[in-house]
């Protein structure tokens, strides 16, 4: 223990010192291993120390420290890319496996002087020939080389190394066969190993997957969980008989960030690599330790020569392998070239896989060897100098073949995400001199101190030779694909996008991001349409072949008494069971008639059994054909029974024939036939799971529209998300109007493609709009409870139990219903925003409101036309199609605004057609079409404006702020980046309001206390500099005044948060003194008419006397 423990405990100070350098570090193990055999060899008490290491079969070193450095090799690689490019990197491992066995056994023959028998020679040249995963990739993390170069090498490698372990571990167990198998040990035997291996990696991969998908998991759980699964897989592997490694290998390839819960795969990550490197650590020390104990009096010269030519031998061996298998690569892979093609040869780093196997080149060779400490000197020699020279070589070469450089169109796409920093931080910095506090900041010091200088951006002028078009836009694509994948992590890790969707996606992406000039559409996703369609193919034939009878159809006259009895008998349920049992039950005999050794001591007992099946089928048809009629034959499953009435009739024919005539070849056959043609008559116990069958296919399509609305809902917020960073991506005018028009394509397309999926499975859309919207709520409270939990609010203990709680009712949601049956047409008048759910509204809209419907292409409003009033889309979709969207500004601007020319959208259920144009009282600005069956619900024009005059005022400004929100949510976010979150929760928290502005009307904005200002209707400027402003847009808090330029101007105001609290804390202390005044007056008015009263009365009472 002393020694591990020393070990690890230098290997940390290693990583402190030399800057976590791999190849200095595990190099200088080795000699300090060294060191330390050699003291063994002189000190009894270190020779104590190092004697159970010593005695310790290499067997144990493999089964600890080969499982782990595989799984993190494995964990690592990019399952899409491999999946891509799965025949080009297993025929580059193989190759690079046999060349390695052929070249370097060769050199062993020939130059090296202790004149090692075949097999040893064997052995060795499969040792050297591995190429470590861990250690060939690791040079190349941090210089900005392709990924898809890094997993090449890294999946060649893991190759090579299974096959390697695989040659390794037949030979192990060799003496466990037969001296049948010590001859010859197929290729069979070696397919099945690894086919056997890949299905249990890949089962073992679905229950981690599931066990780690735990919401109640904890942290130290999952890692536990995790690394004992590695070792537990590959000991199952291997008592099974299988390949451990290549159980790994599939088991890592299979997890990914998805697998695991969010937030602890980066935890799990770390973890399994300091072990893995701890692993590399003992390897080497080790080996060091073992050569140090052995006698090395007798290296000479020659040693040494021969070392240096196993290491050319070595690179020559990946030279070949390159030249054989760059034409496959050149043809199928479009980014390799023979720059790829180099890093590929010095990418042959030597490591811990080799030294592991090592010792067993001794340990296996049947013919033992004079020194066999030569094996791990000459193996430890290679790995040190492939990782000393190799390493160096390879990011050497990736820096002068330009492989790490980053590109011009990169550079730019860098310059214009720093110049928007810059922004955000000026923008900071203006805000913050505005406040009292701060006043006493020396702000120059702040602005110098804040301002960025990136090296490796060069400033790139007008001037100055730009790239094409074409090569900005294919790297803004590929920017495009990097953000998507993003946000479908993020949706996965915040819990709106499911799991199964996220993978399509994510694998998507990475296909089609390989794809030169390609963006990924929705209709790339959508390959499991074939399936469904394939589904709803199955479920047709299934809804045909049941068997449904129209009882009232065949109900006789009362005068027959005996076809009414009958009438009762056939369309009973007993009657069909009946048939169902009696089939069942003859399933025995059948096994009896086709099993000969037993069939022949039953003969007779099966002929009446089968006289009676056939005598209970006659009896079935017949009650059918007395009640049914010449319509018998109009069912299907009726043709069926008549069918095998008529062969089970023949059966018994020609039985009968050959009881008479038992020589007869013919009859003999004829009956033989005619007994397998029994089988049919079990066909009939498909039409009893017909149910069933037709239950579960329903079941699966809505599975699958499911699994299709997520992947549709999450690629649609995925561009959303990238609309919100085009102007990071490129500043060039040409590049953002092209990439604006593609997201805006697909955009459109997949809200197409929702409307579908929402026409067609309404009640699963439902369902899932309904879970996806608890889960946003109580992820709101989970973040709610955090935040209380951090500021010591709740107590440590209470804020577990309340967290488990919602955890509780997350994980109550998987047995959410699929379906959920659509509301009213009456109850879709609470989804409508601005009459904020109350009773009052409802009421007086409900009289008001029709139930309009529409077919497939009928036209709902025109372009042009005066509004009728507003629909509330209950099902359905339509499309909005316009020539111009002016957003209400004044016609003479509308050319300096650079408005589109036409624009195309799509509304479904719960959306509104007509609101604007109702308010505005002008004409319609787009075409509304239906695209599918549409059922709306119709508020007529001046149904509308006789609840504004009802309730004046309040619920006109009700729909503005509504449909404002939806203009600022729609063409306005994407101008807040990096302050989505804040902007969210200021209108969550209701605190935003419009104001209106008439033309040449000025208004001071961004005071105190006022956190955006919007401009989503008509156009103003700014007074000081006379910039002008077009809707939709945000006005930047650099603006302070500003005055209308159109007609109507609304601007969305979103207030600070502490304004809004006092805002309502002075309204309620106005309230309160309000009402005390109020009592107060009342109660004085009541006094003095109590006085006039009494003095009244008092007069009386004086003029009576």
């Amino acid at each position: 223990m002393l020694l591990l423990f020393s070990i690890i405990f230098l290997s940390g100070m290693l990583r402190i010192l030399l800057k976590s350098y791999e190849p200095a570090i595990l190099t200088f193990l080795s000699l300090w291993g060294f060191c330390i055999g050699l003291l063994g060899r002189e000190f009894n008490q270190v020779q104590q120390l190092l004697y159970p290491l010593l005695k310790t079969d290499n067997y144990v070193f493999v089964h600890a420290f080969l499982p782990l450095m595989t799984f993190v090799a494995a964990l690592e690689m990019d399952f899409y890319v491999l999946r891509n490019m799965f025949w080009q990197i297993l025929i580059t491992g193989i190759t690079s496996f046999a060349a390695a066995f052929i070249l370097i056994g060769y050199i062993v023959t020939k130059f090296n002087r202790y004149k090692w028998d075949l097999q040893s020679c064997i052995f060795f040249s499969i040792t050297v020939g591995i190429t470590d995963p861990l250690q060939s990739v690791n040079p190349l993390k941090t210089v900005g080389v392709s990924k898809i170069l890094i997993d090449i090498i890294r999946g060649e490698s893991l190759i090579s190394c299974g096959i390697s372990v695989i040659f390794f571990g037949t030979f192990r167990n060799f003496g466990k066969w037969t001296s049948v198998f010590k001859e010859l040990y197929t290729a069979g035997d070696m397919i099945v190993d690894i086919v056997g291996s890949i299905i249990v990696g890949s089962w073992t991969a679905k229950i981690v997957q599931y066990v780690l998908a735990d919401i109640f998991g904890d942290i130290v759980t999952d890692v536990i969980l995790c690394f004992s699964t590695v070792y537990l897989t590959f000991y199952v592997a291997e008592f099974l008989g299988l390949s451990g490694v290549v159980a790994l290998i599939a088991l890592g390839l299979l997890l990914d960030s998805l697998s695991f819960r969010p937030g602890i795969d980066i935890t799990i990550a770390k973890f399994l690599f300091m072990l893995s490197f701890s692993c590399q650590s003992f390897i080497f020390t080790f080996i060091g330790i073992v050569i140090g104990c052995e006698d090395i009096g007798h290296l000479e010269f020659h040693n040494l020569t021969f070392i240096i030519i196993l290491f050319v031998a070595v690179n020559v061996t990946r030279l070949i392998t390159i030249l054989l298998v760059s034409p496959v690569l050149l043809h199928s892979c479009c980014e390799f070239t023979w720059k790829w093609g180099i890093i590929i040869i010095w990418s042959g780093i030597k490591g811990s896989f080799s030294l592991i196997l090592a010792p067993d080149v001794h340990n296996l060779n049947q013919e033992k060897v004079e020194l066999p400490q030569m094996f791990l000197i000459y193996v430890l020699a290679i790995s040190v100098l492939s990782m000393m020279v190799n390493s160096v070589m390879v990011t050497r070469l990736a820096m002068t073949l330009d492989l790490c450089v980053i590109s011009l169109p990169r550079q730019m796409a860098m310059q214009n995400a720093i110049l928007h920093i810059q922004e955000v931080i000026d923008n900071a910095i203006i805000l913050s001199k505005t406040e009292n506090i701060l006043t006493n900041i020396i702000w120059s010091t702040v602005e110098e101190k804040t301002k960025i200088d990136f090296p490796n951006i060069v400033n790139i002028e007008e001037d100055d030779l730009s790239p094409a078009d074409e090569v900005l836009m294919e790297e803004a694509r590929l920017h495009v694909a990097l953000i998507q994948m993003s946000s479908f992590e993020t949706q996965y890790k915040e819990g709106s996008l499911m799991e199964a969707a996220a993978r399509i996606l994510i694998g998507a992406s990475k296909r089609y991001g390989t794809v030169h000039g390609k963006f990924m559409s929705i209709y790339d996703v959508s390959t499991y349409v074939k399936a469904r369609s394939l589904l709803v193919k199955i479920k047709k034939i299934l809804v045909s072949l049941s068997y449904h009878e129209d009882k009232l159809h065949f109900l006789p006259s009362r005068k027959s008494i005996f076809r009414s009895y009958v009438y009762h008998i056939v369309f009973s349920d007993e009657f069909q069971y009946t048939g169902y049992i009696v089939t069942i039950l003859y399933i025995y005999p059948m096994i009896i008639h086709l099993w000969p050794t037993v069939r022949d001591s039953y003969v007779t007992g099966l002929i009446i059994v089968n006289y009676y099946f056939v005598l209970l089928c006659i009896i079935e048809a017949t009650l059918k054909i007395i009640i049914m009629k010449n319509k018998y034959f109009h069912h299907s499953w009726n043709h069926l029974e008549f069918y095998t009435l008529i062969l089970g009739l023949i059966d018994i024919i020609c039985i009968h024939l050959v009881r008479q005539n038992s020589r007869d070849i013919v009859l003999i056959q004829c009956s033989v036939i005619s007994g397998f043609l029994r089988i049919m008559r079990f066909l009939r116990i498909f039409k009893m799971l017909l149910p069933t069958l037709i239950n579960v296919t329903e079941e699966q399509i809505k599975k699958r529209l499911s699994l299709m609305y997520c992947i549709t809902k999450g690629y649609l917020q995925s561009q959303e998300d990238t609309k919100l960073l085009i102007k990071q991506i490129s500043t060039r005018e040409t590049i953002f109007q092209k990439l604006y028009e593609i997201l805006e394509k697909n955009k459109r397309d997949a809200v197409k493609e929702l409307g579908l999926i929402e026409h067609e499975c309404r009640e699963v859309v439902i369902s899932l709009k309904t879970k996806q919207a608890i889960l946003n709520v109580l992820g709101k409270a989970l973040k709610n409870l955090r935040f209380l939990r951090s500021r010591g609010i709740i107590d440590e203990i209470e804020g577990i139990k309340t967290n488990k709680l919602f955890l509780a009712k997350i994980k109550s949601l998987n047995n959410f219903p699929m379906t959920i049956p659509p509301p009213t047409p009456e109850k879709f008048l609470h989804n409508i925003v601005w009459l904020e759910n109350k009773d009052v509204l409802i009421e007086f809209f409900k009289e008001k409101a029709q139930l309009a419907c529409f077919d497939y292409g009928d036209i709902i409003c025109k372009e042009g036309d005066m509004p009728q009033g507003i629909y509330l889309i209950i099902s359905g979709m339509s499309s909005l199609h316009g020539s111009f969207l002016h957003f209400g500004i004044h016609p003479k601007l509308r050319e300096q605004a650079k408005l589109p020319d036409t624009f195309t959208e799509y509304v479904t259920s719960g959306d509104m057609i007509g609101e604007l144009s109702c308010l505005l009282k002008r004409e319609v600005g787009y075409t509304a079409t239906c695209e599918t069956i549409l059922q709306a619900c119709f508020i007529s024009l001046e149904d509308l404006y006789e609840g504004f005059d009802v309730f004046w005022s309040f619920l006109e400004d009700k729909v503005w702020l509504k449909v404002s929100l939806n203009i600022a949510n729609q063409y306005i976010k994407a101008g807040i980046m990096g302050e989505e979150l804040t902007y969210q929760k200021y209108l969550e928290e209701n605190n935003v309001y419009i104001e209106n502005l008439s033309s040449y009307c000025e208004l001071s904005i961004y005071d105190n206390t006022m956190q955006y200002v919007l401009l989503v209707f008509g156009s103003v400027i700014n007074v000081a500099t006379k910039e002008p402003y077009f809707a939709p847009s945000l006005i930047p808090p650099t603006c302070f005044q500003i005055q209308g330029t159109s007609d109507i101007n609304k601007l969305l105001i979103v207030r600070k948060e502490d304004t809004s609290k006092n805002d309502s804390l002075e309204k309620e202390c106005f309230e309160s003194e309000k009402n005390t005044f109020v009592k107060t007056s009342q109660l004085l008015i009541q006094a003095k008419l109590l006085n006039l009263l009494l003095g009244i009365y008092c007069l009386w009472l004086k003029t009576t006397d």
